[in-house]
């Protein structure tokens, strides 16, 4: 890349005049989504950035080239993107995650000592602000009083502790579905949205927890994806165990193919038949409402 362009990538929009867009990056160690205002600069999804945080500056990096204009979204004073991560912010990183790794360690045994009723998730350091946060994860309430007396007795920072559910915890460390993907909370969901049973049943799938549960044990986010185009087919099929006329006679409904639109027709004990739903929409479509 010319030095030149790569100089203007980095550069800072001065103008006062200039439009004000946001788009999405994900920041290190929390791996949350925040909206930023990019103030000018050229970037791509993939792309290191340093974002101007509550915490203090972060490393996160460009989730979204989607650019969204500031006014037609609510979202009140976006953080800053201060600048594309260079030499400088990469090396203090690496000095950041080796005393992450410290304090993993050392908050790992006193945890053991005090016998908590806690898991660590992760750590992450804010060295301009001289603090670590812990992420944890625990069934009830934990006093964690004593934990972080010890942990800056030996740290020599301040220490905030911060409880996370099953879903944040696989959202923030991320990995691979069963679909061989990396997690959708990880990539690209903005939030977690309700999960039921329902939508697993909807969709004729075998209510079996290790195949409907995703890493965090929960049920799959990906359940709701096509849950409602499932309600809208099945609306069009016949319930199991209803008699319908067919064809070749009147039968019993004992299975839906959903997506196939198939329906399986017993027409007597020893009979089986399939239909596709458009050889039996005129016959339906006949019968009474109370059959």
């Amino acid at each position: 890349m010319n030095p030149a362009s790569k100089e203007k990538d980095n550069e800072l929009e001065s103008s006062p005049e200039a439009p004000r867009f946001i788009l999405g990056v994900r920041l290190r160690g929390s791996n949350k989504s925040v909206r930023c205002n990019p103030v000018g600069f050229n970037l791509r999804v993939g792309m290191t950035v340093m974002v101007d945080t509550e915490d203090g500056p972060q490393l996160a990096t460009v989730a979204s080239n989607k650019i969204i204009n500031f006014n037609k979204v609510h979202c009140s004073n976006p953080p800053k993107i201060l600048r594309v991560a260079n030499e400088k912010d990469l090396t203090v990183e690496e000095e950041k995650q080796k005393r992450e790794r410290t304090a993993t360690v050392i908050c790992l045994d006193v945890i053991a000592r005090l016998k908590l009723r806690m898991n660590l998730s992760h750590v992450v350091f804010f060295s301009e602000m001289n603090k670590s946060i812990f992420y944890f994860s625990a069934e009830g309430r934990v006093d964690f009083r004593e934990l972080v007396k010890q942990l800056a007795s030996q740290l020599k920072h301040r220490i905030e502790m911060r409880q996370l559910g099953v879903r944040d915890i696989a959202k923030a460390l991320t990995g691979y579905g069963m679909c061989g993907q990396s997690l959708c909370c990880s990539t690209f969901l903005p939030k977690f949205s309700p999960v039921t049973i329902r939508m697993a049943k909807d969709q004729g799938l075998a209510l079996n927890p290790g195949k409907i549960s995703g890493v965090c044990g929960r049920l799959m986010c990906c359940l709701q994806y096509e849950h409602e185009t499932y309600r809208e087919m099945i609306k069009e099929l016949p319930k199991v165990g209803k008699t319908i006329t067919t064809p070749d006679g009147p039968g019993r409904v004992i299975h839906n193919d959903i997506l196939k639109q198939m329906i399986t027709v017993r027409l007597d004990a020893d009979y089986i038949m399939y239909y596709h739903l458009n050889e039996l929409k005129d016959s339906m479509s006949e019968q009474p409402k109370s059959s």
